[in-house]
């Protein structure tokens, strides 16, 4: 079908892929626990979004490009590991502002002065496509793992690909959006224990730098 081979096996490796944790699925259900499932479908948009211009990339020959050009590759690396790790320094600092407004909040009612914190400005959409974008990994694995199911033979293996394509958008969606409402839920769950949720801030942070350090020993090979 559409130059496509044995399509059962790609959809099962696609689900099992799909469900590692990574720096994309992690920010979006972070997203949801903090602002909600409306800001949370930015985020997951600004995923689907960057994985479908890093689809086009590979099918386009930019994989290639990749594997031949070491210092290319190198720039596209480590642009990414450090935006990870800028993400992931965020993270931290909002876990302890969380954690000293708490303490701080304790002191206003003592005091009888309470004062509404300052919220930062966050935009997910790009934030969400910058870290797609600045993963050149991504690019070598689509290009990697289609072309394993795409008949050689086949007249027009750009449809192979767009159909492959879309297949995986349409898992990711379905991932990220049971991932936005069970963070929505573990958050109104857990709304009053600011302990807890200034935890899973400074876990999200430590798992961002994991991904950088990760994304920064990454080779093209």
């Amino acid at each position: 079908m559409l130059g496509i081979t044995d399509l059962s096996t790609y959809l099962v490796g696609l689900a099992l892929i799909i469900l590692l944790p990574g720096p994309n699925s992690l920010y979006v259900v972070s997203v949801a626990a903090r602002r909600g499932p409306r800001v949370a479908y930015r985020a997951a948009a600004g995923v689907l979004c960057g994985d479908t211009v890093l689809m086009t990339l590979s099918a386009g020959g930019v994989a290639s490009l990749l594997q031949t050009s070491p210092v290319l590759f190198a720039v596209v690396k480590f642009a990414g590991a450090g935006y990870l790790t800028w993400l992931a320094v965020g993270m931290l600092r909002g876990a302890w502002a969380l954690w000293r407004g708490r303490e701080a909040r304790r002191a206003e009612r003592r005091d009888g002065a309470a004062e509404a914190p300052k919220e930062t400005v966050e935009r997910p959409y790009r934030r969400a496509l910058v870290v797609s974008l600045l993963n050149p990994k991504a690019i070598l694995f689509f290009i990697s793992f289609f072309v394993q199911f795409v008949d050689p033979s086949y007249a027009h293996p750009v449809l192979s690909f767009l159909t492959l394509g879309a297949w995986a958008q349409l898992f990711s969606f379905t991932y990220l959006s049971v991932l936005i409402f069970s963070g929505t839920f573990l958050a109104a769950t857990f709304r009053r224990r600011k302990r807890l949720t200034a935890g899973l801030s400074a876990g999200a942070g430590a798992a961002f730098l994991g991904f950088a350090a990760k994304l920064s020993l990454a080779s093209a090979g």
